[in-house]
C-alpha cells in the first residue's frame, strides 16, 4: 500500500511545555514524558534492545490511543459489512500496522521539540494542536483528535500538515477493496506487517 511518509510523524510526540492546558493536553503530555524516558534510557538504546524498547513504547503509548475507533473510521463504510470476528481481526491488524510504523519513526528521534498550542473541546471530542520543531526553519503542524472514554482522553486521529491519518488510510483501503476485495486488503496488510518486521530485524543486526 502506498503510504505518506508524513503520516507517522504525528505519532512522534516528543517534547513540549504548553502555556496552558486542559485534560486532553495534560494526558497527552504525560504520554510524551513517558515516551521520552524510554527513548533517553541508556539501557535501551542499543540495537540489541530493540524488542525490549519497543515493548516499553507500546506499554505507554497503547493506552493513549483508541485503536478500535481509528480502525472503524479508517475502514469507513466497509466496517458495517464486517462480522464481529472480522472487525476484531481488522482492528488487531491495523493496530499492529500503526505500532510498527510509529515505533520505527519514534526511534529516529534526534531531539525534535513539540510545542503545544490551542486545545478545543466539544462535548466528548477534543483537538490538541501542536507543532513539531525540527531545526531552525522547520515547523510541522500536528493536530491530535481525541475522544473521551470515561475520565480518559484517547487519540483516534492525527492530522499532519492538514492530512488526516484516518482519511489517508481510508482512501487506500477503499481503493484496494474496490479493485479487489476485503480479503485482499487483509492479505496486503499482513504482507506489509511482515515487510516491516523483516526490516526491523535487519536493522537490529
Amino acid at each position: 500500500m502506498r503510504r505518506r511518509p508524513v503520516a507517522a510523524v504525528g505519532l512522534l510526540v516528543l517534547l513540549a511545555t504548553p502555556a496552558w492546558a486542559g485534560a486532553p493536553t495534560d494526558q497527552l503530555r504525560q504520554t510524551v514524558e513517558d515516551v521520552l524516558r524510554i527513548l533517553n534510557n541508556p539501557a535501551l538504546k542499543s540495537p540489541a534492545k530493540r524488542e525490549e524498547r519497543r515493548a516499553e513504547l507500546r506499554r505507554v503509548v497503547e493506552p493513549r490511543f483508541d485503536f478500535a475507533e481509528t480502525a472503524r473510521r479508517a475502514l469507513g463504510r466497509y466496517w458495517k459489512d464486517r462480522t464481529d470476528e472480522e472487525r476484531r481481526q481488522f482492528t488487531d491488524l491495523f493496530k499492529d500496522l500503526l505500532e510498527q510504523t510509529y515505533t520505527s519513526r519514534i526511534e529516529t528521534y534526534k531531539g525534535e521539540r513539540v510545542v503545544f498550542g490551542r486545545e478545543s473541546v466539544d462535548g466528548d471530542y477534543a483537538t490538541v494542536r501542536t507543532k513539531i520543531i525540527a531545526g531552525s526553519d522547520t515547523e510541522i503542524p500536528v493536530d491530535y483528535r481525541m475522544l473521551r472514554r470515561g475520565d480518559r482522553w484517547l487519540v483516534y486521529d492525527v492530522v499532519i500538515e492538514d492530512v488526516s491519518l484516518v482519511d489517508n488510510y481510508r482512501s487506500q483501503f477503499k481503493e484496494v477493496i474496490e479493485a479487489s476485495s476485503y480479503p485482499a486488503l487483509v492479505k496486503r496488510i499482513k504482507a506489509r506487517l511482515e515487510e516491516l518486521e523483516a526490516l526491523g530485524r535487519a536493522k537490529a543486526g
